[in-house]
């Protein structure tokens, strides 16, 4: 039989973009980071299997905030080890960071989507200043938000301004407009 590629069609177009995504250099910072504030190395031979067991993970937030996780196993059961990851979705799901920046515990343990797992350790890193975390950091501080209040009154007048979109009004006017010859009409 003809060896044909692992997806076809939509499935390979979709991982294509997947793929598309993987920044080494973030996959990098990433595990930089994470033992930075662990203090332990990230075993096996790529991230993905450094990561795929859940250990680390619930280490790293039981530093950023002790008592987190408070039991997580050490098993190589394949449900106990999703579990773990399980367990640190649901705290960085807590800690507060927004849902659209996690991954699924199938991203990470059958290794799908790698890129949305590093986006996630560096959405994390981020909320972890955000918070106040003392210990390293992981790329740039977050935005705070800046919310502003306005009055009717100051609703009101807005609304009599022309935005720079659009031009200006000044001096327009259709006075002396003539366009070809008027209108010829025979008797």
């Amino acid at each position: 039989m003809a060896e044909r590629p692992k997806g076809y069609g939509m499935t390979a177009e979709l991982q294509a973009k997947k793929d598309a995504k993987y920044d080494p250099v973030a996959e990098q910072e990433a595990k930089d980071w994470i033992e930075a504030v662990t203090g332990e190395r990230i075993g096996g031979a790529t991230f993905h299997e450094g990561l795929k067991d859940g250990v680390i993970l619930c280490k790293l937030a039981n530093k950023l905030q002790p008592g987190s996780v408070a039991k997580f196993n050490t098993s190589k059961m394949a449900f106990k080890m999703m579990e773990n990851i399980g367990k640190f979705l649901s705290f960085t799901e807590a800690y507060g960071c927004n849902k659209v920046d996690m991954f699924q515990t199938v991203d990470l343990y059958e290794d799908q989507n790698m890129p949305q797992v590093i986006n996630a350790i560096h959405a994390l890193g981020r909320k972890a200043q955000a918070k106040g975390f003392s210990g390293p950091t992981l790329g740039p501080k977050e935005s705070a938000a800046n919310k502003r209040e306005f009055t009717e009154e100051q609703l009101k007048e807005g609304q009599n301004v022309i935005g720079l979109q659009m031009g200006t009004n000044k001096g327009a006017s259709a006075a002396g407009q003539n366009f070809g010859l008027g209108r010829q009409i025979k008797s």
